[in-house]
């Protein structure tokens, strides 16, 4: 027999929660508490499952019967109701919008936590400045193949190839996180694969003369800024990490007693746990530091802004310290100074590349073709960074 409200007000809590049928699949589940739930059974895929629909009376059951009818339609479709029904769950917060402009939103918002905040920063700002006001209005699916294609090629010629495959990059990601959204039905960016220019590979100006080393070296030791900013670019130079790496390193990655710093994968530009051995040179820099800023309970970033502890040091502080100190942008930047060395510990001090190139945090791979893993030559690296910090020592006692 069919419910009606008049039966269903006058079920009562037993000893045991149990079910009352309105009929094709549809249940009244009374609970010990009193509570009141509707249910569907139904078979898909030849396995029994059950769906809850909500809540007797905030569910009618007007609306409960029609609800048991819409799943029934999309089973008949091929669609399992407790798959759409946390499909439905998971993209609830998401813009319902088909405009590239507000998906590309909701993509940066869904990559927030999994970036670094400069790079995020960066992204969002590109995408603001040089992708929306071209694309940002139109729906996903007028985005096709050829119009992507002369808007990309109008960014490499007004900006810069390599801001046209940041672009491109950009706009394929939309499009992978709108697929499962229901919101693309496929990503227009694969066809334009090798049709923008080839991008230059860049090079970063870097001193490679052991002497001009020694110069800069006391150019530092000779240099007025604040004790924040000198260490940052004695460190530079030291620890071979890269400028974003070491402005956002955190007092918490500083493991003393067993000498190293262990930077985590969302940190890391390439995303893998990374260590940095602890020279005897790097230790007594950061202890005078810690001396400053480390010991108080709001000290997070090893190298804090000017503005406050929450924050790092500018993206642009070592930076403008090196043009401060009579340095221009073509003779030098913070992140030479990975090449610099590089080049050193290769040609004067004879270390094996592989070693170099896993202490700059590149993917190394064995004779085999995987890549080692953090941990891998440890001994080694941590002897060669000694090594490199005794021979900065010893540049700069030579005068440059």
């Amino acid at each position: 027999m069919k419910l009606n409200d008049k039966k269903i007000k006058s079920l009562v809590a037993k000893d045991k929660a149990y079910n009352v049928s309105d009929g094709d699949g549809l249940y009244l589940s009374v609970k010990k508490s009193g509570s009141k739930f509707f249910i569907y059974r139904y078979y898909f895929a030849k396995k029994r499952k059950e769906l809850h629909l909500g809540q007797y009376p905030e569910i009618s059951l007007k609306n409960a019967r029609l609800l048991r009818n819409q799943n029934k339609a999309l089973i008949n479709d091929n669609i399992d109701p407790t798959i759409e029904k946390k499909k439905k769950e998971i993209t609830k917060d998401v813009n319902n919008s088909n405009i590239f402009r507000e998906i590309a939103c909701d993509w940066l918002k869904f990559k927030e936590d999994s970036w670094s905040v400069d790079y995020h920063r960066a992204v969002e700002s590109r995408m603001q400045r040089i992708v929306f006001p071209k694309i940002g209005e139109m729906t996903m699916l007028s985005l096709t193949p050829s119009f992507l294609y002369s808007v990309l090629d109008k960014i490499q010629n007004e900006f810069t190839v390599e801001l046209a495959h940041k672009c491109k990059q950009y706009v394929g990601l939309v499009f992978t996180f709108a697929i499962p959204l229901d919101k693309a039905d496929r990503n227009p960016v694969n066809d334009l694969k090798g049709l923008l220019k080839p991008k230059k590979k860049k090079h970063y100006p870097a001193i490679t003369d052991p002497k001009e080393l020694g110069k800069f070296l006391n150019a530092i030791d000779a240099y007025s800024g604040s004790l924040i900013t000198v260490t940052a670019l004695k460190l530079t130079v030291q620890l071979l990490c890269r400028p974003g790496e070491l402005r956002q390193l955190e007092w918490s990655f500083i493991k003393w007693d067993d000498k190293r710093i262990e930077i985590p994968a969302i940190n890391m530009k390439m995303k893998d746990d990374h260590i940095i051995p602890l020279t005897t040179q790097a230790t007594a820099l950061l202890k005078e530091l810690y001396k400053l800023t480390g010991w108080q309970s709001n000290a997070h970033y090893v190298f804090p802004s000017q503005r406050g502890f929450s924050r790092p040091l500018s993206e642009n502080g070592v930076r403008v310290a090196m043009r401060n100190m009579g340095y221009t942008n073509e003779q030098v930047t913070p992140h030479g100074f990975r090449a610099t060395a590089r080049t050193l510990l290769d040609e004067i001090h004879g270390y094996p590349i592989e070693i170099i190139e896993q202490q700059l945090a590149h993917t190394v791979k064995d004779m085999n073709g995987r890549a080692y893993n953090r941990t891998k030559h440890l001994k080694q690296r941590a002897a060669m960074m000694q090594a490199w910090a005794d021979y900065l020592d010893q540049l700069k006692r030579n005068k440059g």
